[in-house]
């Protein structure tokens, strides 16, 4: 059951369209990335991704304290598979952008979304909606895989944004079951200290340069409320209104927000070709978001 700050919180995103939730969690995302970039040339991309999941575990913990509901095995399960899910896809995702443009990876790691959305559609709105937003992203990213890069560059960058797309898959998959398990919020803080609790053996210990400085902590904190705490919080309440094939074609507004922050703060603006992947997206929402399932009993 949902209390206290928690109804409130799920009773304001009721009222609130998926869409722009799903601009909110772009921006706080993208936030996160630009302070992570920092970080990349004192800890490695697979530690951030790791102690941002950790970090975000203890926040969401805290809030959350979930050693006060009683669980069943089979719940608490569920939770640690999909905390594995999702931080093997964090994980997996900043290992391909270290050797990948990112506009290569995120239109590659879309094959997780397209593959949700084609597998359980169950309408020709989400099935055509997908399709279209496929070719909007894949225009939006700008896939470039150009001959110059290293070929073990390619081999490694490929390999990883494989296992993040399969990973994505998942993370909808099991995301949508947790959240209709009634306490979404609640069990994403188990599923966060799951995922990181597995991968600590192989990251934790070349992570350590973090802890003897103030001042990438406090990065790793800032990474892991925008990147993690708040994204992954608003899309457990999303989760629990949309069918995983339309929570699929939301997430093209990810890489279309991208493009926005990029042409408002950076003056990067988009190409012809960049605003026909805008458009494209813009009408893969509008052909499904329209259609949500009735909430849990």
């Amino acid at each position: 059951m949902l209390t206290g700050p928690s109804r409130a919180l799920a009773s304001a995103a009721g009222r609130v369209p998926p869409p722009a939730l799903f601009v909110v969690s772009g921006l706080t995302q993208y936030l996160g990335a630009a302070i992570a970039v920092g970080l990349f040339a004192v800890v490695g991309a697979p530690e951030v991704a790791w102690l941002r999941i950790v970090v975000a575990a203890l926040l969401l913990l805290a809030w959350r304290r979930p050693w006060r509901q009683r669980w069943t095995g089979r719940t608490l399960a569920w939770a640690a598979v999909f905390g594995v899910a999702l931080a093997a896809m964090n994980v997996t995702f900043y290992v391909a952008i270290d050797h990948l443009p990112l506009g290569s990876a995120v239109a590659i790691e879309f094959i997780g979304p397209v593959a949700v959305a084609a597998i359980t559609g169950r309408g020709w709105r989400e099935r055509g909606g997908i399709a279209v937003a496929a070719v909007g992203v894949v225009l939006l990213a700008g896939v470039t895989l150009t001959s110059d890069l290293p070929r073990e560059d390619v081999v490694i960058g490929l390999v990883a944004i494989g296992l993040a797309a399969a990973c994505w898959a998942a993370y909808i998959l099991l995301g949508r079951r947790v959240a209709l398990a009634g306490s979404g919020v609640t069990s994403l803080s188990v599923a966060m200290a799951a995922g990181a609790l597995v991968f600590a053996p192989f990251l934790a210990p070349s992570s350590g340069a973090v802890l003897e400085d103030w001042q990438l902590l406090l990065a790793v904190v800032g990474i892991a409320v925008c990147s993690s705490v708040v994204p992954y919080v608003l899309e457990q309440l999303i989760l629990r209104r949309v069918s995983a094939a339309t929570f699929s074609v939301l997430l093209a507004m990810l890489p279309a927000t991208a493009v926005v922050i990029g042409a408002v703060v950076l003056q990067q603006f988009p190409s012809w070709l960049e605003l026909v992947g805008l458009l494209l997206v813009s009408g893969a929402i509008a052909m499904t978001a329209q259609r949500t399932d009735p909430p849990p009993a």
